[in-house]
């Protein structure tokens, strides 16, 4: 059964267990471990009581596509957490940082992991919508890794506020892997030059790659774009461009075809509505991502 698929009458416990039992499947099909990936719940259309029980259940990993929404959602969190310890329910809770594709980070300050010092185990918050320059100020204090991250300006921008904030921020180059006019990302050709330049900074990490695949028919029909896009990320840790220890981070898949970016090499996929179901505000959320 495809995410499409998924019954907007199925509870939300078990459409989670239902999304982490595919991902596991995916990654061991891959000749992995479902701890080698990481989902990402992508809560833009989901509400509140929605991420409350997720957190229940023991999920640490959320989302969002606006600047503005993610820092609501983060403050909410964060408040939650701080008043009452939430013991999990369904998964073990563990420092999220410990993960392996975030252990690099361990030799450099970072903003703090929402909710770290409540009992509730910490909460990482991931931008992966497009991110205005004008709005990066938003973020910068809350979010944990920046998916999209597709221009100098930005990343000069990051840089700046980094600095001021005396920590590092981490950071994905988005790469349009599709070619759609219509979606952001770094051009394929200017990946590595970019790369070498987000490099260069002293205060912006970047921890790998991320894209998003055009809609298609079938889950299948994103194959194309995910290889691509692994194919780069290959190619820029061969070049020597960045330390290989730490460009470890391969974002692709949504609730669509989160199993075939897996089977291509990814270890974030971002899943919203096949976690908080159908609806027509979700459809409406993962169409804007993918745009």
């Amino acid at each position: 059964m495809s995410a499409a698929e998924v019954s907007a009458s199925e509870s939300l416990e078990a459409r989670y267990a239902s999304v982490c039992d595919r991902v596991g499947a995916a990654a061991r099909r891959a000749g992995r471990s479902a701890s080698d990936v990481i989902l990402v719940a992508v809560t833009k259309a989901a509400e509140p009581d929605q991420i409350r029980a997720l957190l229940q259940l023991g999920h640490r990993d959320f989302g969002e596509n606006r600047a503005q929404q993610l820092v609501q959602r983060a403050s909410m969190v964060d408040e939650l957490l701080s008043r009452q310890r939430l013991l999990p329910s369904a998964r073990k809770l563990t420092d999220p940082d410990q993960q392996t594709l975030f252990g690099a980070g361990a030799d450099i300050k970072l903003p703090p992991v929402a909710g770290s010092s409540s009992g509730g185990g910490g909460v990482r918050w991931h931008m992966i919508g497009h991110l205005q320059r004008n709005k990066a100020r938003k973020v910068a204090d809350f979010v944990r890794l920046i998916h999209s991250v597709d221009s100098l300006r930005l990343a000069e921008e990051l840089q700046q506020l980094s600095l001021r904030r005396d920590h590092v921020i981490e950071v994905l180059l988005q790469i349009n892997c599709s070619g759609e006019e219509s979606k952001f990302g770094c051009p394929v050709p200017a990946a590595i030059p970019m790369a070498e330049q987000l490099e260069s900074m002293i205060n912006v990490r970047l921890r790998g790659v991320m894209t998003m695949a055009a809609p298609g028919e079938k889950p299948g029909d994103a194959r194309g774009a995910f290889q691509r896009c692994r194919e780069i990320f290959e190619e820029i840790k061969r070049s020597g461009v960045t330390d290989p220890a730490r460009f470890n981070i391969l974002s692709m898949g949504m609730s669509d075809d989160f199993e075939v970016a897996i089977a291509e090499g990814a270890n974030i996929v971002r899943v919203g509505s096949a976690i908080f179901g159908r609806s027509e505000k979700a459809e409406e959320a993962e169409a804007e991502e993918a745009e």
